[in-house]
């Protein structure tokens, strides 16, 4: 399959173009992608490490898999201030913690403070076979925008990744993790717990619970 890579600022001069077709087998992920232009351009080295992917226009984990078509993108780090640039990501496919952490990672961040929301096998006396999510997407996407927005304004968060699966999850599986980076700890203590809280109260994603008595929509 083939996949169109496109190159800005720094690693636009490094390759020595601005986008080149990449002929790669089915199965390729972003990851495959940054490891082979790492050995076809050993100076992107330092760039990358603070690189985000963006697939179609779209920030992803490096673990996403990639399709005949796809436009993807490093996006080395921009001017104009610490924060970058929030990494949403509303999916069916398992999240990847590590990847997400990676996104947020630089050498200015002094506390990391990590939630995992995960499928619990129990709730409210009942045994849970698994849960379906739903979710209004387009509209969830701003609501977590604004949310993130918000937290930046209080506590001057500066990189913050947010990602909610949504479909059937079975037990054990995280439904949502939110990864919050600042310089010093308590703010970013502060700000994660309100990105969940509000993102629980607020946006447009409903669970399902499956239980061995039965399932029903759970309603805060």
């Amino acid at each position: 399959m083939n996949i169109r890579m496109r190159y800005f600022a720094s690693l636009r001069e490094i390759a020595g173009q601005s986008e080149e077709l990449l002929t790669v087998p089915e199965g390729t992920r972003v990851a495959d992608i940054r490891a082979l232009l790492l050995e076809r351009y050993p100076r992107l080295q330092a760039a990358m490490e603070r690189a985000l992917c963006a697939l179609n226009k779209r920030y992803v984990p490096a673990e996403t898999e990639l399709h005949d078509h796809d436009e993807l993108v490093f996006i080395p780090p921009m001017g104009g201030g610490a924060a970058i640039e929030p990494l949403i990501i509303l999916t069916r496919e398992p999240l990847d913690r590590d990847a997400l952490l990676a996104t947020v990672s630089h050498s200015s961040v002094g506390g990391v403070v990590i939630f995992e929301g995960v499928v619990r096998d129990h709730s409210r006396g009942k045994q849970v076979r698994y849960l379906e999510y739903e979710v209004y997407e387009e509209m969830a996407r701003q609501q977590i925008r604004q949310i993130i927005e918000e937290a930046r304004q209080r506590w001057g968060v500066e990189r913050v990744a947010v990602a909610h699966r949504f479909g059937r999850l079975e037990i054990g599986e995280a439904s949502v993790i939110i990864i919050v980076a600042t310089p010093h700890r308590a703010e970013a203590f502060d700000a994660c717990r309100y990105i969940i809280d509000t993102l629980k109260t607020t946006v447009p994603i409903w669970k399902k619970e499956v239980a061995t008595t039965g399932e029903e929509w759970v309603e805060g």
